[in-house]
């Protein structure tokens, strides 16, 4: 388990840096030049994961909370809502990327074309609905955590050290099940259609492209690079969340948690955390060429004390 839990840090200390790259970098581009709506989505984007990582798999925050000398019922529900929350905030915003990118690369003859002028208005409005739904959606499944106590005598759900999930009334359980299978679904299934219409739009394009231009050229197009980038990421998604799904319900339903299947499910709720930001850093343009030009800089202040000493 010592192994484990290693890699698990090693995993969030990766996945944090990343994304700390990248939410500074988005920022950056969002106060400083004109971003793209995608560059909105993505900048929220990182801050949920980080919020994931510092709420979830009693990594971060349940350090600070214990040299605070916090009550621990206090901090299983806040923890529990955090990571709730940001949970769903993830699927959302995937899924709105996905969208919007779906709705960039639209040719201007298609139904999507109308909405690309007044697209960063409906993203505001897209941000209060994803922000409102989930804030008000998690905060009752937080009646139902508390801190352990005896799990022989309450009948409680250890999922962590210090936290337990109470059990509920089966008319609860089941509402609460029905909610998040129909909004997870139908997530996952606007991602789905979405990512389809893109590779129908790229294979469109990449014959068109074949009687105009060359090869190279069709796979420098910053267009491509960004969708394939965006399919990737909502392919990986969707196999994770699955897989996180599964293992969640699964222990629910038994109401029992192995040690090592909580493990396996902590790894797997953060891997995509973990790989979106290395994805995005290592395929956007704008990052890579700021990267160069530091890298650059920095040899040539090199070169300059150099022969400043001999």
């Amino acid at each position: 388990m010592s192994l484990f839990k290693n890699v698990l840090y090693f995993q969030a200390g990766l996945g944090v840096l990343a994304n700390m790259f990248l939410l500074f970098f988005y920022t950056f581009i969002i106060l400083g030049h004109r971003p793209k709506p995608t560059d909105l989505i993505s900048c929220q984007l990182t801050f949920v994961h980080i919020m994931m990582f510092l709420a979830g798999g009693d990594i971060w925050l349940t350090d600070i909370f214990e040299t605070l000398n916090i009550e621990n019922d206090f901090k299983c529900k806040t923890l529990f809502y955090i990571s709730r929350v940001m949970r769903g905030l993830s699927i959302c915003n995937t899924c709105l990327l996905s969208v919007v990118q779906a709705v960039t690369i639209s040719p201007s003859t298609s139904l999507l074309a109308k909405f690309k002028r007044r697209l960063k208005m409906y993203l505001i409005y897209a941000f209060f609905c994803i922000w409102s739904f989930n804030l008000l959606y998690s905060s009752n499944q937080i009646l139902y955590v508390g801190g352990f106590t005896n799990l022989s005598e309450t009948n409680q759900m250890k999922v962590t050290k210090s936290c337990t999930l109470l059990p509920k009334n089966y008319i609860i359980k089941g509402l609460i099940l029905t909610v998040s299978i129909s909004r997870d679904v139908f997530l996952v299934g606007v991602m789905l259609i979405t990512s389809t219409y893109m590779v129908i739009i790229l294979s469109r394009h990449k014959r068109q492209c074949k009687h105009l231009h060359s090869i190279s050229h069709l796979r420098a197009s910053p267009e491509k690079r960004a969708t394939q980038t965006i399919l990737l990421l909502v392919v990986f998604f969707v196999v994770m969340y699955w897989v996180d799904f599964i293992i969640s319900s699964s222990s629910v339903l038994l109401w029992r948690y192995d040690p090592v299947i909580l493990t396996v499910q902590k790894f797997v709720m953060c891997a995509y955390p973990t790989i979106t930001p290395l994805v995005q850093i290592t395929s956007d343009n704008r990052i890579i060429i700021m990267l160069e030009n530091m890298q650059s800089k920095h040899c040539q202040n090199f070169f300059k004390c150099f022969f400043f000493f001999f």
